[in-house]
């Protein structure tokens, strides 16, 4: 039957054929060529940017053009014709392409079918069933269902405006209405031997208010006493209501709050002891009626009562209105859960959540009169951690212009013969023990791109696998104190670090329950991906290959702006591009796929495919590359200790910039991910709000009246799982520094309290435990996470919020009931303590 074109149809497919066109090298000009030399390698070769190549071996002379993209697709149909060619010889590849004729109708509906029979690069018969959609049904059908779902999408789309809008207006009210609050600080001497100091509070009637001390206190995790026999010094704080008649003189007085007790050091440590600042909420109880009923007046004042010998000085700031953290607690969790329905069901992008709830939170703050100075959010983000991710990012993406993703990625297809499941354990275990000594977040900037190359080598979807290798890094980084930061707070505290918690004790005790962990994780996964077609795309190969492809033209072109001609006419070259991939896409679509792999042969092409492009470049990212992870192994040691890891990072990546002498850092700049880094950024400071607003220290407080509430012979037994669970279930779904940093406070209150007489190492070992196996339950449970997701962003596929709760969450209940069974075992039956 005979195919009906419109007019309309017609003139519109010659206009884009038009504007496809792509621009002649005469028509680019160099600053049209810096900005195509800032883009990814595998889009600068394309030949639907061979104009751009051209002009530039034209004026730098480097070396011979690309071929045009007519060449590309006669070399492409070449390659087919071999392939048909060598087909006659090989049972195992495809003897011929066959295509129905257009025209002929073979399914009944009145469609033209085009059925085609291909051969990929590791043998996969695939048979394409391809329906011609640039027709004029698509100008000419309009569904009633398809229009009720587009005006319904057009509808949730200006809700989604509006409640963003509605947030922006009130954090942007908070944020202008009220000052930065900044702390009046006071200098005080409290005299020696129980003599009191008194500071008065100007206001009166106040419901709560807030104290803020800085001095040589002594820590709970330092042991700075000279002699264990002698009684530690205090100084004692306690809030006074002092009564007073007509005549001013004072009739009445009472506490107004509870007493607040301080340890500090002796007289000689003073000079020697760094300051250190602690913070107290004082809820003052009601003023009294009866004398208040004969018009009397009322004065607040602090009492300070030392027991030490000699003077003590302390800096103190009095805050009349302090956050009531109750209601902060509340507000806290309403910005949480905010956050995870924007990133759950993908209102907005990540990153953007991020910023609006860190935003809101900060603007919370500003309305209960404690907005934080811009100096202050800064001190808030972890710059260690950025410098970490940026200096490996620049690592990474010069070590990737040397093709040794692609080399190592063809080598594990090559060690495991092109079985799915031993290659994926290979690269789990690989990625767990590397993650063991070095910190996971560099694993994972290291393996993901070999892990996505291997990928796309044997036709699987990077997603599920990336899954798995990231969980790996978090369960390997659990077993050292260096693999995961929460490790690293843990184990550079100088109370757990004095109390026999060192590096050789801490990786003893850790490692049976990571190695069970680790036995649980393999038998869930080879469970939920039990099918095969499961790690396979859904549909075939080639369609998958080009919505990939569709998507980083996209992002290549997403980059660049329109403020400039140069720009402007290189981000319209890649649209063209997209334009085209977009109307093969709609050519292809899958019925069947039928395994049939050749592994000899395909070995073979992915060898000569993908060899070692820049051997000098190699030996130079190996120099820089052994340089950092030297560097890391020694930061394991605590007396070698003298770099941080984001320096370490840093100067590799300065070291490696000098060896290979690149001159265009746009170039390179242009591939770190700075969506991830400002994602962590927010994040930082979110978590820093919330803190402040009492959410961290509502969980602490939680789980230590329910350890105090529980009998002395099941004590311990509560204490590890409760710090387990806690630790574990909060560190998925908020950043595990903050946690792991309170829940260390509590840990050494509870070893510390005599009354309890719980020992210290197997609470460690709970908590550390938690907070590493906790961050497998969400997507931004762990940085190793968010890290992989925005590197396999980069690279064209993109994994949400859900598919990673569906396999991580499952996961990680499993890996904390096999570690609650291994620390119930080990230390409440046996005691290995």
């Amino acid at each position: 039957m005979r195919v009906k074109v419109s007019k309309r149809f017609w003139l519109q497919r010659q206009a884009s054929n038009k504007s496809d066109k792509f621009p002649q090298p005469n028509e680019v000009t160099e600053g049209a060529l810096q900005v195509w030399r800032t883009l990814p390698e595998r889009i600068r070769q394309d030949p639907s940017l061979a104009s751009f190549r051209q002009e530039h071996e034209r004026l730098h002379g480097d070396v011979d053009p690309l071929p045009s993209e007519d060449a590309a697709v006669e070399h492409r149909e070449r390659q087919q014709q071999q392939q048909q060619q060598n087909g006659h010889h090989d049972e195992t590849t495809l003897t011929a392409i066959k295509t129905t004729p257009v025209g002929v109708d073979t399914t009944g509906g009145g469609f033209t079918h085009i059925g085609i029979n291909v051969t990929n690069e590791v043998g996969q018969v695939r048979v394409l069933d391809g329906r011609d959609l640039d027709n004029n049904n698509e100008d000419q059908h309009d569904d009633g269902e398809g229009h009720s779902k587009s005006k319904l999408k057009k509808y949730l789309i200006w809700f989604k405006i509006a409640i963003l809008l509605v947030v922006w207006c009130v954090f942007t009210a908070f944020l202008m209405s009220n000052n930065e609050h900044v702390d009046q600080l006071s200098l005080i001497s409290v005299p020696r031997n129980g003599s009191t100091r008194v500071f008065p509070i100007t206001t009166s009637t106040l419901q709560r208010i807030g104290l803020g001390l800085r001095g040589p206190f002594r820590l709970q995790e330092n042991d700075l006493m000279l002699n264990d026999s002698l009684p530690l010094p205090v100084v004692q704080i306690q809030v006074v209501r002092t009564y007073y008649d007509f005549s001013g003189d004072e009739i009445y007085t009472e506490n107004a709050g509870k007493l607040w007790q301080l340890d500090v050091v002796y007289p000689e440590l003073i000079d020697a002891t760094k300051d250190t600042k602690k913070q107290r909420t004082f809820e003052l109880s009601p003023t009294d009626p009866q004398w208040l009923s004969q018009g009397n007046s009322t004065q607040l004042r602090f009492e300070f009562t030392s027991s030490i010998e000699g003077e003590l000085p302390l800096q103190l700031n009095v805050d009349e209105s302090p956050i009531y953290k109750r209601d902060g607690v509340i507000y806290a969790a309403v910005v949480l859960c905010g956050l995870y329905v924007m990133i759950i069901w993908e209102i907005v992008n990540r990153t953007f959540a991020a910023i609006i709830a860190s935003t809101l939170s900060v603007g919370i703050l500003a309305a209960l009169n404690s907005r934080p100075s811009m100096a202050t959010i800064m001190g808030w983000i972890d710059v260690e951690t950025l410098l970490l991710l940026f200096g490996m990012m620049i690592l990474v993406a010069i070590l990737s212009e040397t093709g040794v993703f692609d080399y190592l990625a063809v080598y594990a297809y090559k060690i495991t013969n092109g079985h799915v499941w031993p290659l994926i354990n290979c690269l789990c275990l690989f990625t767990a023990i590397l993650s063991s000594f070095l910190d996971n977040v560099t694993t994972v900037l290291l393996m993901t791109p070999v892990t996505i190359r291997l990928c796309e080598v044997m036709c699987l979807n990077p997603v599920p696998i990336l899954m798995c290798m990231v969980i790996y890094s978090n369960i390997g980084g659990a077993l050292t104190p260096v693999g995961d930061p929460p490790n690293v707070i843990i184990a550079s505290n100088s109370y757990i670090s004095k109390n026999g918690v060192n590096f050789a004790v801490f990786t003893l005790h850790m490692l049976p329950g990571v190695l069970l962990v680790m036995a649980q994780t393999y038998i869930q996964l080879r469970f939920k991906f039990r099918n095969i077609s499961d790690l396979q795309f859904k549909d075939s190969p080639e369609v998958e290959e080009l919505r990939h492809e569709i998507h980083v033209w996209k992002r290549a072109a997403a980059s660049l702006s329109a403020y400039s001609k140069d720009e402007e006419l290189v981000r319209q070259t890649l649209m063209k591009k997209v334009n085209r991939l977009k109307r093969s896409l709609k050519k292809r679509m899958t019925a069947v796929i039928e395994p049939a792999p050749n592994y000899q042969q395909t070995l073979a092409n992915l060898q000569a495919k993908y060899p070692i492009r820049n051997k000098a470049l190699l030996y130079k990212c190996s120099a820089a590359l052994l340089f950092v992870i030297s560097l890391f192994f020694l930061h394991s040691v605590p007396e070698l200790q003298r770099l941080s890891l984001g320096w370490t990072a840093l100067l590799g990546a300065i070291f490696l910039i000098i060896l290979a002498d690149i001159e265009d850092m746009e170039a390179i700049l242009a591939r770190v991910e700075w969506s991830t880094l400002l994602f962590f950024a927010a994040l930082f400071i979110l978590m820093e709000a919330l803190t402040e607003l009492g959410l961290i220290e509502w969980i602490g407080n939680m789980t230590e009246g329910i350890i105090l509430g529980v009998g002395e012979d099941r004590r311990l037994m509560v204490a590890i799982l409760i710090i387990l669970w806690v630790s574990a279930v909060a560190s998925a779904f908020v950043d595990n520094i903050p946690l792991t940093t309170m829940m260390v406070k509590i840990t050494i209150s509870l070893a510390q309290n005599s009354t309890l007489n719980l020992p210290l190492q197997p609470l460690v070992w709970a908590l550390a435990l938690g907070a590493c196996l906790g961050g497998n339950g969400t997507l931004i449970g762990a940085s190793a996470n968010v890290v992989c997701a925005g590197v396999a962003e980069q690279h064209g596929y993109k994994f949400t919020f859900l598919q990673f709760f569906k396999v991580g969450f499952p996961i990680m209940i499993g890996s904390i009931i096999v570690t609650t069974g291994y620390l119930l075992l080990s230390h409440s039956l046996f005691a290995w303590h």
